[in-house]
């Protein structure tokens, strides 16, 4: 059985232990944190045991999970590739484009795997209607939550708006050719709200716009393609999916002779609500698991290294246009 360790257990790192603590799929030997206090605190919740040193950890494991401030993880991920330990990356991979390439390198040299943590790929949402997305030539995504003084280290673009490039660019199987972006501090000295436009070059366009000073949370992405328009609302796990309706020829002479009140929406449209609201397994489970899964089958996990390298240069991007 694959055995995995966490380094990081603050806000967020200590779901991942949780979670690894109680799946059947791996042994969750230990964790790390910098911060004593919060380790044994952890440590005594889950009854697992706390390593004093993350290189004692590694030492331990066949795979690491890294949950720490962004400006850690080049790093820490490159000293467990350096010590043959398969790496989980919590996003963005790195804060430098050099880096992120550095340690695909480097993984790829050992033989080791690394994912990054892009969740929102694992949403129940997302895996209910992927299938059905193809070739969308519009996309408009909306990220906004209320400020938390949690990841104000890096802009609201390797934050927040980052997921949401890298579901783009899973779905949009295109080069980015030009990108048009506008952002401001306002409770920080980084940015904390923005809005990027992304022109593809197969004709594509996606308007992504993330903020962390807003009043309320949301997370919703909207794909439009040639056969339909999708809605997707990552918080609620629910999604429309609006396509052509198979009845349209029966009242396409009444609609062009300008009948619309004899014509019944539904004859025009077919609407598809779904909701995966049900799902037993959170995003966070499934990421995971998605990790071990293929570190025992030996192939690439869905969400690579490449794939948070690439999303890395597009916020990078972004960030630099609107500086």
């Amino acid at each position: 059985m694959l055995k995995i360790g966490v380094a990081g257990v603050g806000q967020f790192g200590k779901n991942h232990a949780r979670i690894l603590r109680k799946s059947e799929l791996c042994e969750l030997c230990g964790i790390y944190d910098k911060d004593s206090k919060q380790l044994q605190k952890i440590a005594a919740e889950l009854q697992i045991k706390a390593f004093a040193s993350y290189e004692e950890l590694l030492s331990h494991v066949d795979a690491v999970v890294i949950v720490v401030t962004t400006s850690f993880h080049y790093e820490m991920a490159k000293t467990a590739l350096n010590k043959g330990v398969h790496t989980f990356i919590e996003k963005p991979i790195t804060s430098e484009l050099r880096q992120a390439h550095e340690l695909i390198e480097l993984a790829e040299k050992k033989g080791l795997q690394i994912q990054v943590g892009h969740i929102e790929r694992f949403n129940p949402v997302v895996m209910e209607v992927a299938a059905k997305i193809k070739n969308p030539m519009f996309a408009e995504c909306h990220r906004i939550a209320p400020f938390h003084a949690r990841a104000v280290d890096v802009p609201v673009i390797l934050d927040l708006m980052i997921h949401d490039i890298d579901l783009i660019l899973s779905f949009i199987k295109s080069e980015v050719k030009e990108i048009r972006a506008s952002g401001a501090g306002i409770m920080t000295k980084s940015i904390d709200i923005a809005n990027a436009r992304l022109e593809f070059e197969n004709g594509a366009v996606a308007n992504v716009t993330a903020s962390r000073i807003s009043m309320k949370s949301s997370r919703k992405l909207r794909f439009f393609q040639k056969d339909g328009y999708f809605s997707l609302d990552f918080q609620n796990r629910k999604a429309t999916y609006i396509s052509r309706s198979k009845k349209l020829y029966k009242v396409l002479p009444k609609l062009l002779r300008g009948k619309y009140d004899e014509v019944d929406v539904n004859d025009v449209v077919d609407i598809l609500e779904v909701d995966a609201s049900g799902w037993e397994k959170d995003a966070l489970t499934i990421e995971l698991e998605s990790f071990v899964r293929a570190l025992a089958a030996g192939t690439n996990p869905v969400v690579d290294g490449h794939d948070g390298m690439r999303a890395l240069k597009i916020a990078l991007e972004i960030i630099e246009k609107i500086k």
